[in-house]
């Protein structure tokens, strides 16, 4: 898990600008594998955000920081903007604040299942229960279950789950959960935005969509059909599909209202 490339294509055609993936609170940047194989004809860029994968030993340097390193990571690698995003779940959060602090660096932006309102008694209960087991085994298997993923990526979760520091953790909710995490300078984004839930998530995702549609009316909000919360691996025929058509300036027209 620590030899996987994070620029991918990069002698692939200038017709369409760069791509970014930016990866949920519980994986890394190989988790965009099947994303990577899909979209070969432009470059794709898959980073480790800080205290994941490759960075599992860095701080957590807070959303501005994250947003920060990833603008320094896509110069270190000689990526120029502006470049298309899709975040999921953390790094859907971690979308927004990219855009938020560097609008010129954005294109286009999809983020699907982003925690954007304060956590209720309920999930921050969850989210105390979850530290508590977060060195555990038999809790990152029981995530896998629980998200819908695959038998065959099931393995590699629980292993990299286990790289994840507790303190890593513990501080990223520290930030989110009292106040939510949509950004209060996303306005400074102009482009187009698609945030997307799956179906089969809690009524809070959906909450944290109405939240972004009130805060930029344009947005185009919808919901995946029958998907849980790490869908880019559940049904990765569906998010590379809705991916590209809104690459291509369309809404898939399976996506469902919200």
């Amino acid at each position: 898990m620590t030899d996987y490339p994070e620029l991918h294509h990069e002698q692939a055609g200038s017709a369409h600008p760069p791509l970014l993936f930016l990866h949920g609170g519980t994986v890394a940047g190989w988790s965009w594998q099947e994303q990577v194989d899909a979209f070969t004809d432009r470059q794709v860029v898959t980073p480790d955000l800080p205290g994941f994968g490759r960075r599992a030993r860095d701080d957590w340097p807070g959303l501005h920081g994250t947003a920060d390193a990833v603008a320094e990571q896509l110069a270190a690698l000689g990526v120029g903007g502006p470049v298309d995003v899709v975040g999921l779940s953390f790094g859907g959060i971690v979308g927004l604040h990219v855009a938020a602090r560097h609008p010129g660096l954005v294109r286009t932006l999809l983020v699907s299942g982003p925690m954007l309102v304060p956590a209720g008694i309920a999930l921050r209960t969850a989210g105390r229960l979850q530290l508590s087991a977060w060195n555990a085994p038999w809790f990152w298997k029981a995530q896998a279950a629980a998200m819908g993923l695959p038998a065959d990526a099931r393995d590699v979760f629980v292993r990299h789950g286990l790289t994840i520091r507790r303190d890593t953790m513990q501080r990223i909710t520290s930030e989110i959960y009292p106040r939510g995490a949509l950004p209060a300078d996303i306005s400074r984004y102009t482009g187009p935005l698609l945030g997307l839930a799956g179906e089969r998530e809690s009524a809070y995702f959906r909450r944290s969509l109405e939240a972004l549609r009130r805060a930029v009316p344009r947005a185009e909000i919808r919901l995946a059909p029958g998907m849980h919360h790490m869908w880019s691996i559940e049904d990765t025929g569906l998010f590379n599909d809705v991916t590209a058509s809104w690459l291509a300036g369309r809404v898939d027209p399976r996506l469902l209202p919200v």
